[in-house]
């Protein structure tokens, strides 16, 4: 079969510059990644370090000097060899979890940076974050406040606080990313959060520091974040006059990626239009506080997945692949969309309309839907966009071992997880005593 020269037309991976098609071949940086299938097998989680480098450098610019701490989002992508590199630029971090605590730690990141959400903290992740000396919990209801005055008097600490307001804004999202709503399990409403700080001030072990608001996830556009950014000013303002002074903003993350034709909004944009509204109302000396997560990691990433079968029938056309739900949930949980490259596309057979489907036994196990390929048994595709929320949400249903994961740098890779062996899955497992 002809090759493909790097001039001929080829679909444009999301990913560019980093991830681009060079002499026909697909390649991430400088490495073929027909070369990482062949040595490590597929299915295959495959990063970039200079997409994250580059991701990062765009939020470390846009802040300009001002007082802001990025605190990257880990639930999108808890990697060790991840989480290390980001502590290396000076990044603190969003938790939502005593595990990932621990693993922010394990990976050499700062406590100090580090600020604890999530609707249901237990007294032992409290207490856990309180050795460690975290910079701040964002807590999410008034009951939540109580138990942790508990375990901060009984540890006889103080434990710094900031509220997770819900501001009541459309992020314009999915539904399951939307975060901001009333009806959402996240955040105290924005006409209890007074009386809820009030309450605050008046529990032992607590130092209220903050405020903070999430709305949601894959945002492309500024206007819901100053829509929650006029509502939390108008809040930090009344609490000023009640006497509750705050040193910090946390605006959350939520920023979006390019999966499909969405045109991301840049950090510098968001950044310039928030601080713009803090000097209008003299909020400027607050820190702001950041937490992005797929905006830092998501472009960064393909999976690699080799097809099985071509399956035809009288209505579909399927590529079985050796990739599944089990390993990238996304599609199956939010019907979201990945490109999906050959990583050396044909030109000498029509193109066929094919469902991306895997081996699970689900109906619901598809990776992408209604894509236009020339392909056959054996090749080797990339799904894109598949660096946050990826591999952290793999399982092993089905009794499959979760894919290896490997990070590209230039002309070099390393392995930052291996493979899972049968043996992994059933480690923890004990059979009964008959």
């Amino acid at each position: 079969m002809p090759s493909l020269t790097a001039q001929q037309t080829l679909p444009t991976p999301a990913g560019e510059p980093h991830i681009h098609y060079l002499d026909g071949q697909l390649h991430i940086e400088a490495v073929p990644v027909a070369a990482l299938a062949k040595s490590l097998g597929t299915p295959l989680y495959c990063y970039s370090k200079s997409a994250l480098v580059a991701a990062w450098q765009a939020y470390w610019q846009a802040a300009s000097g001002r007082d802001i701490l990025i605190c990257y989002g880990m639930k999108a992508n808890s990697n060790l060899a991840i989480l290390q590199l980001f502590a290396k630029f000076g990044s603190g971090f969003d938790i939502v979890s005593g595990g990932e605590l621990q693993r922010v730690l394990a990976a050499g990141g700062d406590p100090r940076k580090v600020v604890f959400s999530g609707v249901g903290k237990q007294a032992w992740e409290m207490s856990l974050a309180l050795k460690a000396g975290v910079k701040c919990f964002n807590v999410e209801s008034t009951a939540e406040l109580r138990r942790l005055s508990e375990v901060a008097t009984g540890l006889g600490q103080q434990a710094p606080v900031s509220l997770r307001v819900n501001p009541d804004v459309d992020a314009q999202t999915h539904p399951y990313i939307s975060t901001g709503l009333k009806e959402n399990k996240f955040g105290i409403a924005i006409e209890d959060a007074l009386d809820a700080y009030r309450f605050a001030k008046t529990l032992p072990g607590l130092k209220i520091v903050g405020v903070d608001c999430h709305i949601g996830s894959q945002i492309t556009e500024v206007s819901p974040y100053l829509d929650a950014l006029g509502k939390l000013i108008n809040l930090i303002q009344t609490l000023q006059h009640d006497g509750i002074a705050l040193t910090h903003l946390d605006l959350g993350g939520g920023l979006g990626i390019r999966y499909d034709d969405e045109k991301p909004l840049a950090p510098k944009d968001l950044l310039d239009a928030v601080f713009a509204e803090l000097n209008k109302h003299g909020l400027s000396h607050l820190q702001l506080v950041l937490e992005p997560g797929r905006s830092l990691v998501g472009n960064a990433g393909l999976l690699l997945t080799e097809v099985q079968y071509l399956k035809h029938t009288e209505d579909k056309h399927f590529a079985i692949v050796d990739a599944a739900m089990n390993d990238l949930m996304r599609p199956a949980l939010y019907q979201a969309w990945h490109g999906v490259l050959a990583a050396s596309p044909r030109h000498d057979t029509k193109p066929i309309t094919y469902d991306i489907v895997g081996p699970v036994c689900e109906s619901a196990d598809w990776l992408a839907k209604n894509r236009s390929l020339c392909i056959q048994e054996g090749d080797l595709l990339a799904l894109e966009s598949a660096g946050a929320y990826g591999f952290v949400m793999a399982s092993h249903y089905n009794a499959r071992p979760r894919p290896a994961e490997v990070l590209v740098d230039g002309p070099t890779w390393q392995v930052i997880r291996e493979r899972e062996t049968f043996e992994d899955l059933i480690r923890a497992e004990r059979l009964l005593d008959l």
